[in-house]
């Protein structure tokens, strides 16, 4: 039967993400709004923000943390074409960003000493081929296909090359090992819903020291370039960014971040994502159609959960059918207001996706369920 039961808030998608619960921009300090981000104040609420920033995720103090342009991607390549080149790389993909690194790496940067390690969808690479002399590329987590490294084990507490990880769907979510990661990027838009177009990046001390020690053979763009003159450019670090920021999308991630540590601040953060990923694995385990994406269970994201649908009907049909199957899924979804932009990624396999970040409430993954189930079968019955 049809449920009667609806989601109070049907945003699932992966990218921008839903807002904190109880989220209006009536509760926005928007005095900045139309002032110099160069301004006294303005500068006082960019500092605010990486303060924060450093607070909740619980970031060491000589760690240094930027605003870039770009959301993560900026912040990602930034890191690329200003670090990479004086030792070889090992770069990991599973999924359609890891992957899209190696490619601008090899292609872009047209670095030869290279090794890439890529696995299908719903799989992880060798990791332990990463070699500590070399500089390693990778992302915490794959939105595109639910799998995130177990932990961090394969990184060398001393390692001589540099980690370069994007952690976009990672932060706020899991517990970074600050001590094994030299750059770190991620982005507003994801874990605690803020608005898109500027990313950040977590500078070790090592990694301030190829910044400082290391000149690329290649021209830099603006927006990527973080020393001046051979030294750090203190100051993107302290909120003179390097482009124009919004101060609207500033004020409202200083909002989530502030919702964040009445939640219980990283802690909190991460046990409502485990607690909404949970509600979905219970789902799983006792629904014979459907399947984490994620073959591994240490392997699968508590953020971007993907599923795939293993009944042996679907699975007989050609790849367009079955993403004309699950589209039918999304749309009657959309269409019934109680789970919106829950599609797998275009260059995914067929199947679902839904975000189980900390600003979604439980309860509405739990209410989510039943309608899941109705569309499936609705879908089925049209066969």
């Amino acid at each position: 039967m049809k449920p009667t039961i609806k989601t109070n808030c049907p945003n699932f998608s992966s990218g921008p993400c839903a807002k904190r619960p109880g989220w209006n921009i009536q509760n926005l300090y928007l005095n900045d709004l139309g002032r110099s981000h160069r301004s006294v104040l303005g500068h006082e609420r960019l500092k605010l923000v990486i303060d924060l920033m450093r607070k909740v995720l619980e970031i060491p103090a000589d760690y240094r943390i930027g605003i870039m342009p770009a959301s993560d991607t900026g912040a990602v390549e930034a890191a690329l074409w200003s670090m990479l080149g004086p030792r070889s790389v090992d770069v990991f993909g599973w999924e359609t960003f890891g992957k899209g690194w190696a490619t601008d790496i090899t292609k872009q940067l047209k670095l030869s000493n290279v090794n890439v390690y890529e696995a299908p969808y719903g799989q992880l690479p060798d990791l332990n081929k990463a070699d500590s002399s070399h500089d390693i590329v990778f992302a915490w987590n794959g939105t595109t296909s639910g799998v995130c490294v177990p932990n961090a084990d394969f990184i060398k507490s001393d390692r001589i090359g540099l980690t370069i990880c994007d952690a976009t769907s990672a932060a706020f979510a899991f517990d970074l090992p600050w001590e094994k990661l030299d750059v770190t990027t991620f982005s507003w838009q994801k874990a605690l819903g803020g608005e898109a177009a500027h990313g950040v990046i977590v500078l070790s001390p090592k990694a301030v020291e190829r910044l400082e020690t290391f000149t690329p053979d290649r021209p830099l763009p603006k927006i990527f370039r973080m020393t001046n003159n051979g030294k750090l450019n203190e100051g993107i670090f302290i909120g003179d960014t390097i482009n124009t920021p919004s101060m609207l999308c500033v004020e409202d991630f200083i909002d989530a971040l502030t919702w964040a540590e009445t939640v219980g601040g990283l802690r909190g953060l991460i046990k409502r994502s485990k607690d909404n990923f949970n509600v979905i694995a219970d789902f799983v385990k006792k629904t014979p159609w459907i399947d984490f994406l994620a073959e591994q269970p240490e392997f699968r994201s508590n953020t971007s959960v993907c599923l795939k649908i293993t009944d042996p009907d679907f699975t007989k049909l050609s790849t367009d059918e079955q993403k004309s199957f699950c589209k039918k899924i999304v749309n009657l979804l959309m269409n019934e207001g109680v789970a919106f932009d829950c599609g797998s990624y275009k260059d995914a396999p067929a199947g679902l996706r839904f975000w189980c970040g900390a600003t979604v409430e439980t309860e509405d993954v739990r209410k989510l369920i039943p309608w899941l189930e109705w569309a499936y079968e609705t879908v089925t019955s049209e066969k």
